[in-house]
């Protein structure tokens, strides 16, 4: 039969079991004569005992510096090969990248091997080889070849967990040098929203390397899926029935919170929520009987060759029966992934440390960790490592001020200052930042100049976040002008006043009855019937500014509160003479103002005509409208390019589109200078 979900019973805990039983030492509360009649719970003690017998006799004995304050054993090890990756997975890097350490701080493959060995000899009989991504590491198959030389002092499986990216080519070689067990991290089903939650292209090769996988000789493949509320949740049953005929474990990951990666709780589903969703669609799914110590909860779907299961470390965590450590690719020991107090045991190491003292060093840390997440009440404010720097299920570390709920118990290494554990202490935030790459030059990693805020470190497109900004009042005024002939200016400054009959004097040149001046007359005419042209610009200029984000991709939509937008006819003198200030610094250079002055009648009087529009833009929001300005700006010139076409033909010029004036916002206030607004 089925059993009740349950988590193990150490020598001193009961850490974990139904609702059921309330337990404090080693055993079950007593039961009343009905519970002793309920076949279940009778079931159920028996299933402890036999879990409690198992883990005491199966589990090889550990050094005493491997046991912590609360009697959990850790004989499993998780190595950190690389800060590197080559994918960009939005939950694990912060989107401006992060900070890697310099190639001569992070351990060589000597110093892996030294303190893997350092473990197995005490105790720890699996390793995990984490990242980054651990397969950017030169030299993996060889660090697994030597880690699988320790199997005669203990050392039982080795393991990888990894994105697929490049991994097909490289994992018949890793068999055979002694892996015995994978984690692929695949977050979707869908190629498009895997560019979107990776910010890179490899679906392909994920699957591949999933393939490669399942029919090479390793003992156990899983899939590690992070599900994320409203984004990848609707794919639960499609990742499910990979399991239908392949030997596969897809364990669901709930959404956890690490420095960058913009934790919501909101989108975090919690595993309960799932496990419903898929009793909807599979009601005789079964619990499976879990390893020991094993992370996920799991269920076998009747029928189905694989299985399912949950890592719940945020809704329903198993710190009780944590045999975890990590080891930093820079060198530090983690005894919780939560928790950011480290211990370099590599700066000891190049100090001429003796495995003795590296010992006690590894056992201070372990017995200041604390009963569950890092003895926080909230992990959801924990100030850490980005996950890519600390090797996770899956650089800066400019780590956010946060409100960590810590206990009062001390450490038990706190009392001698000369004691390693003055080491623990969260990480500062660095001086500079580099962006976070797997083929990295020198160049990359010390450039600290402007960026383009739009586009990634690998040249592709991405929205600016602003979720973290402050909504505040901001307003942009942009300018510009058509230049347009003196036919043109005449036929919108002399129009005849609505329901007024027109002039019969024609406008512009004489008129002699001539083709040349029936043409003009049929142009003019073909203008007014298109309506007002300065009006119809005016609505096209606000339509284009409330479209902004439509017309240019990477623009956020704004609730837009006030745009006004005006259209002035002026006449200027030619260069030389006296005008305005926007136009006369540059127009005598522009190689068609001579032609424009010249061809048309009244040119010997040395004016030029123009048409000049102004936008201002206001709204409450988390970033500028000098975009939705400009916009106005540019759709309302084109409107007026397109009514006068046929009178102005090629010869008008759109001209000195710009941001004259801006308020608000973090950069503060901007004028341009040379502008008539500049002393305002």
């Amino acid at each position: 039969m089925s059993r009740p979900a349950l988590y193990y019973f150490t020598s001193r805990h009961a850490h974990r079991t139904t609702q059921c039983y309330h337990t404090t030492t080693r055993g079950l509360k007593t039961v009343t004569s009905k519970d002793q009649t309920d076949p279940l719970r009778r079931n159920l003690k028996a299933y402890v005992q036999e879990k409690i017998a198992q883990m005491d006799t199966q589990q090889r004995p550990v050094a005493p510096f491997l046991v912590d304050a609360f009697d959990r054993r850790h004989n499993y090890l998780r190595i950190s090969l690389t800060e590197r990756c080559n994918l960009r997975c939005f939950y694990c890097m912060p989107s401006e990248g992060v900070e890697l350490s310099p190639r001569d701080h992070l351990l060589t493959d000597d110093e892996i091997i030294r303190l893997a060995t350092l473990f197995v000899k005490n105790g720890v009989t699996k390793i995990r080889l984490t990242g980054g991504e651990p397969t950017v590491r030169k030299g993996i198959v060889d660090i697994v070849a030597r880690l699988n030389d320790l199997r005669r002092y203990g050392l039982e499986s080795i393991g990888m967990t990894s994105n697929g990216i490049a991994l097909a080519r490289r994992l018949p070689a890793l068999v055979d040098s002694g892996l015995t067990h994978l984690n692929l991290s695949l977050d979707t089903l869908d190629p498009f929203k895997f560019e979107i939650m990776t910010r890179r292209m490899g679906h392909d090769a994920v699957l591949r390397s999933l393939d490669a996988a399942l029919s090479s000789e390793l003992q156990s493949v899983k899939l590690n899926v992070v599900i994320i509320k409203g984004l990848n949740d609707a794919e639960l049953l499609d990742f499910l029935e990979l399991t239908k005929d392949r030997n596969l474990s897809v364990r669901f990951i709930e959404f956890m919170p690490f420095t960058g990666n913009k934790w919501d709780k909101a989108k975090m589903m919690p595993s309960v929520e799932l496990l419903d969703r898929i009793k909807l669609k599979h009601p005789g799914l079964t619990k499976a009987s879990d390893e020991l110590n094993d992370t996920a909860r799991s269920y076998i779907i009747p029928g189905y060759k694989g299985s399912f299961g949950f890592i719940s470390s945020m809704s329903d965590h198993f710190c009780g029966s944590c045999n975890r450590l990590r080891l930093t690719a820079d060198g530090q020991i983690k005894v919780c992934l939560f928790d950011a107090k480290e211990i370099s045991l590599r700066d000891q190491m190049r100090s001429g440390a003796s495995d003795a003292a590296l010992a006690r060093t590894i056992g201070c840390a372990v017995r200041g960790k604390r009963e569950k997440h890092a003895g926080m009440e909230d992990i959801d404010v924990v100030t850490n490592r980005p996950m890519i720097l600390i090797g996770g299920q899956r650089s800066h570390r400019a780590h956010a001020v946060t409100r960590m709920k810590q206990r009062t118990r001390r450490s038990p290494c706190s009392v001698q200052s000369s004691n390693p554990v003055n080491s623990l202490a969260p990480l500062s935030p660095p001086a500079a930042l580099r962006c976070h790459s797997s083929r990295a030059t020198v160049a990359d990693e010390t450039y600290s100049g402007p960026r383009l805020t739009h586009i990634d470190d690998c040249g592709r497109a991405v929205m600016v976040d602003v979720s973290s900004k402050e909504a505040t009042k901001r307003t942009a005024l942009a300018y510009g002008r058509i230049l347009i002939p003196r036919i043109a200016y005449e036929l919108i400054t002399t129009r005849s006043a609505p329901g007024e009959e027109r002039s019969q004097a024609p406008i512009g040149p004489e008129f002699d009855g001539s083709e040349s001046s029936r043409n003009v007359e049929s142009a003019k005419a073909k203008v007014r019937s298109k309506g007002d042209v300065l009006t119809v610009a005016q609505l096209a200029a606000i339509m284009g500014c409330k479209r902004t984000p439509d017309l240019i991709p990477l623009c956020h939509p704004l609730q837009l509160s006030r745009i006004v937008v005006t259209f002035e006819p002026e006449e200027h003198k030619s260069p030389g003479a006296e005008s305005d200030t926007l136009t006369r610094s540059n127009l005598s250079q522009h190689r068609d103002f001579g032609s424009l002055e010249s061809r048309h009648p009244g040119s010997q009087t040395g004016l030029v005509y123009s048409i000049v529009c102004r936008a201002e833009v206001t709204c409450e929001g988390k970033t500028g409208v000098e975009m939705e300005a400009l916009t106005a700006v540019s759709v309302g010139l084109l409107t007026v390019w397109d009514m006068l076409k046929a009178v102005a033909g090629k010869e008008m010029i759109i001209r000195d589109i710009m941001v004259v004036r801006k308020e608000g916002g973090k950069n503060g206030d901007f004028v341009r200078a040379g502008t008539p607004y500049e002393d305002r």
